[in-house]
C-alpha cells in the first residue's frame, strides 16, 4: 500500500469534496491526510475529520494571510519527499494551481491541474479535465510514483464519516518569502458561492460573446441557479469571474446543449439537447417562467 494521501484547499468547505473522494482511494493509497494553515478552531478541525481525514498535519503558527504557492509548495513537498503521501490533491484555486505546479517540480512528480474528475481503473489513477478550451474532456494518467493533481471546485460531493482521526502539529520551518507583498487589495467585482447552490447554469465557449451572458443570466434567475463556467472562459477571457470556474463530472443530473450532436459533453450528459444554444436558451427560460408564474 502507498504510504497515504494528502489534502489540502485554503477554503475548508472544498477540502471537504477533496477528502470525501481521498476516502474512496484508501485501497489504493491509503489514509487521507489533511493540512491546515494557520490556527484553528477546533470546530474546523473536528469538521476535517467527520469528512474522513484520518491525520491532520497542523501549522499554526504559519500566516494564513500571507500565504503564498512558493512557502506552500515548500511545506507540500516537505511532508510528501521520500516516505511521505503518493498523491496531493489541491483544490484549483488561483493558489493551488500554481502551487501544484511547483510542488510537482520539487517531487519530479507528474502533475494534472483543473482536474473535473478522477477514477482508479487497476492500478492506475485517471484524472479527467476539459481541453481544447472546454470543447472535450482528455482523460489522463500520471505514470510517476509521486502525483499531483489540483481539482476544480465542486468536482466531488461531499459526504461525513465515521471520525477517527489524530492531529499532529508540524515543526517545518518556512524559509522567508523571496518576495515582499508591499500591499494588498481586495478584488472588486461580483462574488459567488457555487458550492452551495442546488442548481447551476455551467457555460463554456458556446458562448460566442461576453454581451451574450445577459441572455444566461436570464436563464439563471428563471432557474434559480448560479452561473458556472469552464475554464477558457474565467482564466482567458476573463468574462466571468475565476471563484465561477467549476467542474461538473460527479454532478446527480446533467443536461447539456450543444448542435454538435457527437460532442463529448453528451458521453456524460443525462439528457442532451442538440441544437443552438441562442434558439434553445431562449425557449426554455420562456418554458421556465411560464411553469414558475
Amino acid at each position: 500500500m502507498s504510504p497515504n494521501l494528502l489534502v489540502f484547499s485554503e477554503n475548508d468547505a472544498e477540502s471537504y469534496g477533496l477528502l470525501t473522494k481521498a476516502v474512496e482511494f484508501a485501497n489504493q493509497f491509503g489514509d487521507a491526510w489533511a493540512l491546515t494553515w494557520g490556527k484553528k478552531e477546533d470546530k474546523a478541525i473536528q469538521s476535517l475529520l467527520d469528512y474522513g481525514a484520518k491525520r491532520i498535519l497542523t501549522l499554526p503558527n504559519a500566516d494564513p494571510t500571507g500565504l503564498d504557492a512558493e512557502s506552500l509548495a515548500f511545506v507540500l513537498s516537505e511532508i510528501a519527499k521520500n516516505d511521505g503521501p503518493d498523491l496531493l490533491l489541491i483544490h484549483s484555486s488561483r493558489l493551488g494551481r500554481e502551487t501544484a505546479g511547483r510542488v510537482a517540480q520539487k517531487l519530479h512528480a507528474g502533475c494534472v491541474t483543473d482536474a473535473i474528475g478522477l477514477e482508479i481503473k487497476g492500478t492506475d489513477l485517471i484524472a479527467h479535465r476539459y481541453t481544447l478550451g472546454g470543447n472535450t474532456i482528455a482523460s489522463e494518467t500520471i505514470t510517476t510514483t509521486k502525483k499531483v493533481i489540483s481539482v476544480m471546485p465542486g468536482s466531488f460531493e461531499a459526504h461525513t464519516t465515521q471520525p477517527a482521526g489524530e492531529v499532529k502539529v508540524l515543526d517545518i520551518v518556512i524559509p522567508p518569502p523571496r518576495v515582499e507583498v508591499v500591499e494588498r487589495r481586495n478584488k472588486t467585482g461580483e462574488s459567488a458561492n457555487i458550492e452551495s447552490a442546488d442548481n447551476l447554469v455551467c457555460i463554456g465557449q458556446g458562448v460566442s460573446k461576453k454581451d451574450d451572458l445577459a441572455l444566461v443570466n436570464e436563464f439563471c434567475t428563471a432557474l434559480r441557479a448560479e452561473l458556472g463556467c469552464t475554464r477558457p472562459l474565467a482564466a482567458d477571457l476573463h468574462w466571468v469571474a475565476e471563484e465561477r470556474m467549476v467542474g461538473i463530472l460527479n454532478s446527480k443530473l446533467i443536461v447539456a446543449i450543444n448542435k454538435d450532436k457527437d460532442a463529448p459533453i453528451f458521453k456524460i450528459a443525462d439528457y442532451g439537447i442538440v441544437g443552438d444554444l441562442y434558439q434553445v436558451l431562449p425557449k426554455l427560460t420562456k418554458r421556465i417562467k411560464d411553469q414558475t408564474t
